[in-house]
């Protein structure tokens, strides 16, 4: 059985400049914050995880770097932060339900709302439930499909194509 320990969120949310909406996840994968990490792990980095499949089909281009991605983001206003600061898991996997929360990201969430008032778009609707706990008047609230492979319904293009009319669109120079 695997030692149940305390993780810790590795990043800090991502807001550009132009901040349009902000993607609310959950938490990074266990691969992401048991080290061996590298330049261009990141947000939504598990292997598993199909979200950067999702938003380089959504935004028709490649994004195999931090950098790309990052870029991608700051030309659509798009912010990225997560729901969970730390986490134990009761399984030692991925899935959402086998988070236990030890402390919320309130704080760096209830700072964005008041800078941005964005769009929130969830990344479940696990999240989404946890999010309306802490805010339930915040009405901007909207829910993408999970970008994970265990939500299998539909279909990485079919996701791309729900994620492409509820994302901000890049800003044509």
């Amino acid at each position: 059985m695997d030692h149940i320990q305390i993780e810790k969120h590795p990043f800090v949310a991502f807001l550009p400049a132009n901040l349009r909406c902000l993607i609310l996840g959950s938490f990074p994968g266990k691969e992401q914050t048991r080290g061996g990490l590298d330049e261009n792990a990141w947000f939504y980095g598990a292997p598993l995880n199909q979200f950067w499949r999702i938003m380089a089909r959504a935004y028709g281009r490649d994004l195999p770097t931090k950098k790309a991605k990052q870029q991608l983001l700051e030309e659509a206003g798009i912010g990225i932060t997560d729901i969970f600061r730390s986490v134990t898991r009761t399984k030692g996997n991925n899935l959402d339900e086998n988070l236990q929360v030890e402390e919320y990201n309130w704080k760096t969430i209830e700072d964005i709302i008041a800078a941005y008032k964005p769009p929130i778009l969830c990344t479940s609707r696990f999240v989404e439930k946890e999010f309306k706990k802490a805010f339930p008047a915040y009405a901007a609230v909207d829910v993408l499909p999970s970008p994970s492979p265990r939500y299998f319904k539909l279909t990485v293009a079919q996701k791309a194509e729900i994620y492409q009319n509820k994302l901000p669109p890049l800003d044509q120079p």
